[in-house]
């Protein structure tokens, strides 16, 4: 059985990141939509006018903290599942995201090699 294509943002103002991230994303055959935000307000405004299936976000926005944002989308979206990306991938920080929702938690700087692993297991 063949699965739906999937919609992805990803909220990370980080454009080395994001050049890394979206080739990655088009080798995956269930994403079909790839949205981007680089704060935390711009990840709210998606987010008022799309719901997508998986989001992957940084902690260290510029605006405001990814955790709030964490949060809010567990508040809103309990069908979207969240994967945090971030280089503050202490236990601190694994721990406050799991327990608000998150799905995955990858490091910036030694797990991106996963990232097309897990988005295949998501979506």
């Amino acid at each position: 059985m063949k699965k739906d294509k999937k919609t992805v943002l990803i909220v990370d103002d980080s454009i080395l990141i994001l050049e890394r991230m979206i080739p990655i994303m088009e080798e995956i055959e269930n994403i079909s939509f790839v949205v981007h935000a680089a704060s935390y307000q711009e990840g709210v405004e998606v987010l008022s006018r799309l719901t997508p299936d998986m989001v992957l976000l940084d902690i260290n926005l510029p605006d405001k903290s990814g955790i709030e944002l964490l949060r809010l989308i567990g508040e809103r979206h309990l069908k979207t599942a969240v994967l945090m990306i971030s280089n503050n991938a202490n236990i601190y920080y694994r721990n406050i995201c799991k327990k608000l929702g998150a799905s995955y938690f990858l490091d910036k700087s030694t797990d991106i090699d996963l990232l097309p692993s897990v988005l295949s297991a998501a979506c």
